[in-house]
């Protein structure tokens, strides 16, 4: 027998949301989530719970969400999960704990992020967040730089377990790519900032406006008592397509694109001090989900016409589904199977157009998806007057080179084990994005949290 139809997201409606930077999806209300709640069979062999990075006890939560304890299946979740309202925002759900639920096999899975947001907004509304149980402080020191996912974790996780632990955060605001990266529209601020605050109420201290490196080294922090470091400085460093006319006005990458908008709140200007330029006519290059974000920005920032130049089709795009059809509802216009080869400039230094090539699909590449053969000859130019290249980052490099010791990938990584974190210097531990390049908030998270396992154990065995 067939489970009952999962419980659709009450969503803005497409024509309302291009024109605001409120949260497009508005979440469940009680009787929604515990409908969705119900379609969970309680398997007694939960695969969901090894597809969580975090390891979630899924139907746990979910079998109190049924019963009507909401603010007990929250407090389940941050057993292991100290930002389950990001979680169940961001988390690509469907690549990972939903697409091993057992009734994807035969029809829809539960929505396991949907809960999650549910039972994390539900304490948060009712005043119900609260301090866990914690270890009595073991007198133990540990540095964590980089207030994103992955150093938030890990610090909660530590501080948890009896550790004194300060983040050492480079930005003025806590919150690594969910404050600058992530767009308003999707992961709201207040809810980064209340997230955090939840961290910092289990003894975390966040010092901003540092950047190891330059205003402390790695070293200064072992010789000032630390006995580990765990390094999530994520992956800040744009990547461009190295064609001709990068260097135009009007060129973005991703990153300074989205961090004027969300961190500085450039869309909210001259309430805010920090501008954004953003033409009629934008193309962002690239399909994955920082694409998207950009492509949305770019519509409710005032573009007329908002596009997405991809190489491949859309069945080899990364982003994820929900955020493609969030786009396409909103109006984005998609150039697929197309690759910018210039960008044309005016007489006065800004963008005109992007010039550029249609595009075959050949065999496999390393990626597994069909590499991209040029068509010889299908030059073309798109008119647009603002371009954003959303291809990807990778590593910074300023703590690798000031940090004796560590040793990284030829493209920027840091090299470390995969199940601890340890890096190739003893002592220091890293995860995330400064490991992987750029990948996603849980994987990050769940980095985070295995090291801070595998640093307890460190300084037990000392």
């Amino acid at each position: 027998m067939a489970s009952p139809s999962r419980t659709a997201m009450p969503h803005q409606d497409p024509r309302a949301r291009v024109g605001n930077f409120n949260e497009v999806a508005t979440g469940y209300t009680g009787e929604m989530a515990r409908r969705e709640a119900s379609r969970c069979i309680q398997c007694k062999k939960p695969f969901c719970i090894a597809g969580c990075p975090v390891n979630v006890d899924i139907p746990g939560f979910i079998r109190m969400v049924k019963d009507g304890d909401v603010a007990g299946a929250a407090r389940k979740i941050k057993d292991t999960n100290s930002l389950p309202a990001v979680c169940g925002r961001v988390c690509p759900q469907e690549e990972q704990c939903e697409k091993i639920c057992i009734l994807a096999r035969r029809g829809e899975s539960v929505a396991i992020g949907r809960l999650e947001r549910y039972c994390a907004d539900y304490e948060r509304d009712n005043g119900l967040v609260g301090v866990p149980q914690m270890a009595l402080p073991n007198g133990h020191k540990v540095a964590v730089v980089g207030a994103g996912p992955a150093g938030l974790t890990c610090a909660g996780d530590l501080a948890k377990m009896g550790y004194a632990v300060t983040i050492f955060e480079a930005l003025h605001a806590p919150g690594g790519v969910l404050i600058y990266g992530i767009p308003e529209f999707r992961l709201p601020k207040a809810i980064v900032r209340q997230e955090v605050d939840y961290v910092k109420s289990l003894g975390v201290e966040i010092a901003l406006d540092v950047i190891i490196g330059r205003t402390i080294t790695v070293d200064e922090m072992f010789e000032q008592g630390c006995k580990a470091v765990f390094l999530g400085t994520g992956a800040g460093l744009p990547k461009f397509m190295d064609i001709p006319g990068e260097n135009l006005n009007g060129v973005y990458s991703a990153n300074e694109w989205l961090t004027r908008t969300n961190l500085m709140k450039a869309y909210m200007f001259p309430e805010y001090d920090t501008p954004i330029v953003c033409g009629k006519r934008v193309a962002v290059v690239g399909g994955g989900n920082v694409a998207m974000d950009s492509v949305r920005c770019a519509l409710r920032l005032g573009a007329d016409a908002s596009h997405i130049i991809y190489r491949r089709s859309e069945v080899e795009m990364p982003a994820r589904l929900e955020e493609i059809e969030n786009a396409k509802e909103e109006g984005v216009i998609f150039d697929l199977l197309t690759n910018p080869v210039k960008v044309h400039g005016n007489d006065k230094g800004w963008v005109s157009g992007i010039e550029c090539t249609r595009m075959e699909l050949g065999e496999p590449d390393e990626s597994g998806r069909r590499r991209p053969v040029e068509v010889k000859g299908s030059n073309f130019v798109m008119e647009v007057d603002t371009v954003v290249m959303a291809l990807g980052t990778s590593p910074n490099p300023v703590i690798s080179q000031v940090t004796p010791g560590l040793k990284t990938h030829r493209w920027g990584g840091l090299i470390a084990d995969e199940t601890t974190g340890l890096t190739t210097r003893e002592g220091v531990y890293a995860g995330g994005d400064a490991v992987t390049g750029s990948a996603t908030v849980i994987l990050a998270m769940g980095a985070g949290k295995r090291a801070a396992e595998a640093i307890d154990a460190y300084i037990r065995s000392r």
